[in-house]
């Protein structure tokens, strides 16, 4: 029981949820191996981390590349000894109506949320199957809880992670752990991505006045990850309380 001396993967790690969780979980004794695109966002918090204590170790990752993820699952085996968890936490939201048809964003959504997870599973899983030993943190979201307008696509890519989640926890066997975190509105970047004006106009305004801070998120994964090997949480939704 307990996280201390645990590897850990995380995508998405430069800002928001990522980076919340990589800083508690190094807090908490775990060697946290971070990804994502933004290099100098993501130096940042790995070497903040190291300065405070922590153990981490980063690489420049991006989701879209399959090769990208097994390198990374490559580097935590390679200073860690193992993979203990991988957590995907990378996302997007150019989210809009329909009739704005940004098919751009739809396609872009689709490649980072669902298929940049996949990888990740991918890229983990054979390290899992070695180890008789592992943990799967797809990190989703109340969009595809609740169905509301601009948020088709995102809450399609969102269930679809979903989906593999739960079949993928039906197949795992004894030996692997899998959990869904479903995040309602929280206080990240999420709007910078929106190119419709009203729309990222509405999200903001939303995330304003009601956002939780994405430590929230953070303490959900970490109750998760150290459960006993054989108590598996399947699924968290943590949202405001003011969240309808």
């Amino acid at each position: 029981m307990g996280i201390k001396g645990k590897v850990v993967a995380i995508t998405g790690a430069s800002s928001g949820i990522g980076r919340a969780t990589a800083k508690l979980l190094a807090e908490h004794g775990a060697l946290v191996v971070l990804g994502a695109r933004r290099g100098e966002a993501l130096a940042e918090i790995g070497e903040a981390i190291i300065a405070s204590g922590g153990n981490a170790v980063f690489k420049v990752t991006d989701v879209r590349r399959r090769g990208d993820l097994e390198a990374l699952v490559a580097l935590a085996v390679e200073h860690g000894g193992r993979l203990d968890v991988i957590i995907n936490c990378a996302g997007i939201g150019p989210i809009s109506r329909f009739d704005a048809l940004d098919v751009e964003g739809w396609d872009a959504m689709i490649d980072v949320n669902l298929r940049g997870t996949l990888y990740g599973i991918a890229a983990a899983l054979p390290v899992f199957a070695r180890q008789a030993s592992g943990h799967v943190i797809n990190v989703i979201s109340t969009a595809g809880i609740k169905a509301v307008p601009t948020m088709g696509v995102y809450a399609a890519t969102k269930n679809a992670v979903r989906t593999a989640t739960d079949i993928l926890r039906q197949e795992a066997g004894p030996h692997l752990r899998v959990t869904e975190i479903s995040p309602g509105m929280i206080a990240t970047n999420f709007g910078d991505s929106i190119t419709d004006q009203p729309t990222k106009a509405m999200i903001e305004g939303q995330l304003g006045a009601i956002a939780i801070p994405p430590d929230a998120i953070a303490r959900g994964i970490l109750f998760a990850i150290e459960q006993p090997p054989e108590v598996e949480v399947g699924s968290l939704v943590i949202r405001p309380t003011a969240q309808g």
